[in-house]
């Protein structure tokens, strides 16, 4: 089995919760899409992320059933484990930075895969969801408290890969802070948080805590 490194991506408060990453610090040993493909299918991670230069920090995402340009909190959690300023990826140069208990990184909008943000009137709604038929990538969220910024969400892939709820995604706050231009502090799946801030010329920064797990 090829050796990998397992963390916790956008912890919350007490160090609980949080999305599981595959890291494969050498991503040398796999150096072939499809079976970097087929190790993160076997996996079964919402991503796993393959180091393919880790002092430039280029690195190479997938989900277990496919590619991604980018990807938020495998940047997070890669960038954290790599302690690197910037991360290279298909869609362009990720920043990055530590900052205390959190990471950050910094992206564009337009890097994100499209999904469909879908606003709830209470958080209670988004709480009893169920899970939703297969075919659209939905993240469903709702204000805990609008003046201060604090979002209730939920994520469902929609993929037919064993996923049907993403615990964290960097990627969905990433376009919801790009909507509504200002400032997010979001708590997803069971207790997991993702901050995020606007920044000049169109980049958001998205933050949280990385943790070790293996």
């Amino acid at each position: 089995m090829t050796d990998y490194d397992v963390l916790r991506v956008f912890c919350g408060p007490r160090g609980g919760y949080g999305n599981e990453l595959g890291v494969v610090r050498d991503g040398s040993v796999l150096p072939e899409r499809e079976d970097r493909q087929a190790l993160a299918a076997k996996l079964g991670f919402s991503e796993t992320v393959f180091v393919d230069d880790p002092e430039r920090g280029v690195i190479d995402i997938y989900t277990p059933s496919l590619r991604l340009p980018f990807a938020g909190h495998p940047c997070v959690g890669t960038a954290w484990l790599l302690d690197v300023p910037e991360l290279v990826v298909p869609a362009g140069v990720v920043g990055a930075r530590q900052d205390g208990e959190f990471c950050w990184i910094e992206a564009r909008a337009e890097w994100a895969p499209p999904r469909t943000l879908r606003q709830y009137a209470t958080a209670a709604e988004v709480d009893d969801l169920e899970v939703p038929p297969k075919g659209e990538w939905i993240y469903a969220w709702a204000w805990l408290d609008e003046s201060a910024g604090r979002v209730r969400a939920r994520a469902f892939p929609g993929r037919d890969d064993g996923i049907e709820e993403d615990e964290a995604t960097g990627a969905a706050a990433l376009l919801l802070t790009d909507r509504l231009g200002r400032a997010l502090n979001i708590t997803q799946g069971t207790g997991s948080q993702i901050l995020t801030a606007p920044q000049p010329e169109g980049w958001t920064e998205i933050g949280g805590r990385v943790y070790l797990e293996r």
